[in-house]
């Protein structure tokens, strides 16, 4: 019999633990909750700004097959005077996180808009970086002074990029130098720019150039590869490149008409770091 009553006080025990359970837990609100939960904070690039994976559009989208441009992290731009009118807020809100403007050509042009746009992607906290495009009837040396006068030092600004390929529509230089002679001169210009701003430049160029020079023998010297038809990969077996300009007619907030568009091969972490 005493058995018997600890057996029934233990289990009037238990059922007053279960009810206090119970009452307990009314008390919160252990329902699902009715709104999707707060999204996970975004990563921030080097300016503080978000980075995101924009789907720009596209005046002649390409189908990509592979890894799509999307699928990176980093985007931006590249402008010269082409690109009068650009609200560089609303660009960088709609994911634009660099941009390379044009400052020179050859010994003596100065892209009317350089200064301009140099100064909208600063205020508006987007990275920034100056290029020159190459001149083949014009000395190395010549062209590298240019630039420097045009182009101020500025610790905050990305690497200069000579930007080296064919052109064959020019009214007063149709000149096709030698590999060798490509070489070289490129090797003089990034030389005299390091030097100068304390920062190894970077190549721009295209498909053809890039096969005719043999420019991606150059050593201690990233690449910046333009291919709207096909992933780098495909389009430069085996070359190492750090940014691959996928679009030249791009459409982006912000932007009146077409504009280059590009991704970094690196993600975020890499990129907050990269060019400093």
């Amino acid at each position: 019999m005493v058995e018997s009553l600890w057996r029934f006080l233990l289990r009037r025990l238990l059922e007053c633990i279960l009810v206090l359970i119970l009452i307990t837990g009314c008390g919160r609100n252990t329902a699902p909750p009715t709104s999707s939960p707060a999204p996970a904070p975004q990563a921030r690039d080097g300016n503080g700004g978000p980075v995101t994976y924009p789907k720009f559009g596209d005046a002649d989208p390409h189908p990509w097959q592979g890894r799509a441009p999307s699928s990176y992290a980093i985007h931006g731009i590249d402008v010269a005077r082409y690109q009068t009118d650009i609200d560089w807020r609303v660009a960088k809100s709609a994911g634009v996180s660099f941009a390379y403007i044009k400052a020179t050509e050859g010994g003596d042009f100065l892209d009317p808009m350089y200064k301009t746009h140099w100064r909208g992607a600063k205020r508006a906290g987007i990275r920034y970086g100056a290029y020159h495009y190459y001149y083949f009837c014009r000395p190395a040396e010549d062209q590298a002074r240019w630039f420097i006068k045009n182009v101020p030092r500025d610790s905050n600004a990305l690497p200069p990029v000579l930007d080296m390929e064919w052109n064959h529509t020019s009214p007063t230089c149709q000149l096709r130098p030698s590999g060798e002679t490509v070489r070289r001169e490129a090797e003089r210009f990034l030389d005299i720019l390091q030097a100068h701003y304390g920062k190894r430049p970077m190549i721009y160029t295209t498909v053809d150039f890039f096969a005719d020079t043999g420019i991606g023998r150059l050593r201690n010297t990233e690449f910046w590869l333009r291919s709207v038809a096909g992933h780098p990969r495909q389009v430069y077996p085996g070359a190492f490149w750090t940014f691959w300009q996928y679009s030249g007619t791009g459409l982006v907030p912000g932007i009146s008409g077409k504009v280059d568009l590009n991704v970094f091969r690196a993600g975020p972490d890499i990129w907050a770091r990269w060019g400093r």
